[in-house]
């Protein structure tokens, strides 16, 4: 089993940045695939940012240039660096992750808002 926590959400104004960090408890298990989903009000959950185990990213258009998603293995956490944050950014970001066994697991959610 594994418990993965989203942390560094919050309240930022508009052209500011925020880290978001996620870290999985997996003992025994090693991460292979990790990403940072968001689901803004009223709408359905979206991929964001996804890194693989040799380190390839890709990211959603709307956040190109902006975001950047890192991951450390030997911590086995995610983080997500969001510069440039937009009202558009407003959402509950999620984070997921897969074991190399082949489990998935998804975070609780950290709230995310960009208002000035």
């Amino acid at each position: 089993q594994a418990q993965v926590v989203e942390s560094g959400g919050g309240l930022v104004q508009p052209g500011g940045s925020l880290r978001l960090s996620c870290v999985a408890s997996t003992s025994g298990f090693s991460l292979s695939y990790m990403a940072w989903y968001r689901q803004p009000p009223g709408k359905q959950r979206d991929l964001v940012a996804e890194i693989t185990s040799g380190r390839s990213t890709n990211y959603a258009d709307s956040v190109k240039g902006r975001f950047t998603i890192s991951r450390d293995n030997a911590r086995k956490t995610v983080d997500l660096q969001m510069n440039n944050l937009k009202p558009e950014d407003t959402a509950v970001y999620y984070c997921k992750m897969v074991t190399g066994l082949g489990s998935l697991y998804w975070g609780q959610g950290t709230q995310v808002t960009v208002s000035s």
